[in-house]
């Protein structure tokens, strides 16, 4: 048992949990060093000898070979994922290779099998959710997830568990490290988005060839898709959370919002409206006095409001083979310590027992700031105003800045909150006016009050 003496081991075989691994990678890796590098720990802890029976990757030889002689000695390798799935002796099956196919056939063979499932897969649980709790539910075991939203960040559990009494009202959440990176280097360093992207890049924050995962808000709204479902009991699909990604945002943006007070954040947002739910990721002016607004560099941070509890943030690392393996592992002891191979039961279930629908974004109601380049003459703001006026839009603040081009100049509009549709309706009357050279950007602002 490696680092577990004669002394400390464990009296019955009932007692020892086997674990199966699928995927040996940077996340698999991580959690293959944890629990080798922490038995005696988690014995201690839980009284349960935490064994990893097998692993199976598709390039088992390359990946096993670095990891020390002494991990691999009671450790069977393979390269065929069903060889985990199908060994009678193991308990727990964890599923780190991501994506939806073939994840989610082996992530539902192995719930069909009577196994315990620990995933940190965020786009499996946000959109194959409902079938696969269902079959967890059917054969008596479970799917835990933690790790899916915010790597490190304790907030699934948190959700299922302590914070279970509570009616969550609203979740707001910098769930995406590399596009919080690349606006806060934006931010600290006048940087334009093309540059922080690039050091994004060369740090292995973002992806080389295609970013768009992060960049483009998929990333948050499958984490959003998550978290709502859990917080208001009813799903929600990645497929249903509107999302706008930041690759409109300039530096320009960036310094008109700190002039107003605000900083840029993108932002998942999910709300219970009572018949409805509203999820959204899009880039958001926030104030710069609130807590999310301090959220720097690649750290996520979720941000909820409970009926009972009040305001609770977790914080901290939102990625990276650490911070992720420690949620999976923390997945793992929780099914481990209450586990009985002859009355199998759910740690937590399913949560989802109501059926409310998603809005869509033109019903939302949002603040907006609006940039826009205009001729700098006389009547610019009634004409622009009527606009607004007709589609009611009421306007609460106004900034006018020169621009260097002559005859030209830049206004900044906040409004008051408004209906999506209406909004957009004027943009898009505004750039017909003679008077309105362009409409630079349109970014919502929330107030988080």
């Amino acid at each position: 048992m490696n680092d577990i003496n004669k002394n400390q081991a464990i009296k019955t075989d009932n007692e020892n949990i086997n674990i199966g691994i699928i995927g040996l990678g940077y996340i698999g890796s991580g959690v293959f060093k944890l629990i080798e590098s922490q038995k005696l720990y988690i014995v201690n802890k839980t009284g349960k000898y935490i064994r990893i029976k097998r692993v199976a990757d598709k390039d088992i030889n390359e990946r096993a070979s670095k990891f020390e002689p002494s991990f691999r000695s009671e450790i069977i390798f393979s390269a065929n994922p069903e060889d985990v799935i199908n060994d009678p002796e193991i308990d727990i099956v964890v599923e780190l290779i991501g994506g939806i196919e073939p994840a989610y056939n082996y992530v539902i063979n192995s719930l069909k099998n009577g196994k315990y499932v620990v995933t940190a897969n965020k786009d499996l649980i946000a959109n194959k959710g409902e079938s696969l709790f269902a079959a967890a539910a059917e054969h008596g075991v479970d799917i835990l997830f933690e790790a899916s939203v915010g790597g490190g960040i304790p907030i699934i559990g948190p959700m299922k568990s302590s914070l279970a009494a509570n009616n969550i009202s609203k979740i707001v959440g910098i769930v995406n490290g590399t596009t919080n990176y690349i606006l806060t280097r934006m931010q600290k360093e006048n940087l334009s988005f093309e540059e922080a992207l690039k050091v994004a890049q060369d740090l292995g924050y973002a992806e080389k060839v295609n970013p768009a995962a992060d960049i483009e808000g998929n990333d948050a709204a499958c984490k959003l898709a998550i978290l709502s479902s859990i917080a208001f009991n009813s799903r929600v699909v990645f497929n249903e959370v509107y999302r706008e990604g930041i690759k409109k945002i300039t530096l320009e943006d960036i310094k008109y919002a700190n002039d107003l007070g605000y900083t840029i954040k993108l932002l998942a947002i999910g709300s219970d409206e009572g018949g409805s739910i509203c999820a959204r990721v899009h880039p958001a002016l926030i104030p710069k006095d609130h807590i999310l607004a301090s959220i720097s560099y690649a750290n996520n941070a979720v941000y909820l409001y409970g009926n009972f509890v009040g305001e609770v943030m977790s914080y901290g690392q939102g990625a990276g083979d650490r911070p992720t393996a420690s949620s999976v592992v923390g997945d793992i002891i929780q099914i481990a310590r209450n586990l009985d191979r002859n009355n199998k039961k759910p740690v937590f279930g399913c949560t989802c027992f109501i059926n409310k629908p998603v809005k869509q974004i033109d019903e939302m109601e949002n603040k907006f700031y609006a940039l826009m380049e205009v001729k700098d003459m006389p009547g610019v703001l009634a004409k622009i105003a009527a606009v607004f006026g007709n589609n009611n839009v009421s306007i609460e603040s106004m900034i006018q800045k020169q621009t260097k081009e002559s005859g030209s100049a830049r206004i900044v509009f906040i409004t008051h909150k408004v209906l999506n549709k209406n909004m957009f309706k004027s943009v898009k009357e505004i750039l017909k006016l003679d008077v309105v050279n362009q409409v630079l950007n349109i970014i919502r602002v929330e107030d988080l009050q």
